[in-house]
């Protein structure tokens, strides 16, 4: 049996997503180019995972001669929004607020992240 196809984002595919969102807009040959030498992909590797993400609805193409020009169509935000809702959803019984307390019991935040926490906090309590 074929695996569910997911809307979210896997790790290659966020990887080149960085380049888009950095450069606006890329061939394959100019994603490959950009990856870290640690992170070096085959150009077929590359063209196959843009298709994907085209499939997936994170990008769109243009011809330029005979390249394929890639671009996002779904913004770095959109995409974490997407991501969080997912981990939400999957991990946390559709509570924010079990991932939030999740957060804060085990990671490390710094003064500045408190204080931001601690403003949202508030302004969400205003509304």
């Amino acid at each position: 049996m074929a695996r569910k196809k997911s809307g979210t984002l896997t790790e290659a595919e966020v990887r080149l997503m960085d380049i888009l969102w950095e450069k606006g807009e890329a061939t394959v040959g100019d994603v490959v180019d950009a990856l870290p030498v640690r992170q070096t992909l085959a150009y077929n590797t590359v063209l196959t995972t843009m298709r994907i993400l085209e499939q997936k609805g994170y990008v769109k193409h243009h011809e330029s001669g005979r390249a394929f020009v890639y671009a996002p169509i779904v913004d770095r935000s959109q995409a974490q929004r997407s991501a969080v809702k997912q981990i939400v959803s999957r991990f946390f019984q559709n509570s924010p607020g079990l991932l939030a307390l999740n957060v804060l019991e085990n990671e490390k935040l710094d003064a500045a992240e408190v204080d931001r926490l601690k403003r949202l906090i508030k302004a969400s309590e205003a509304r």
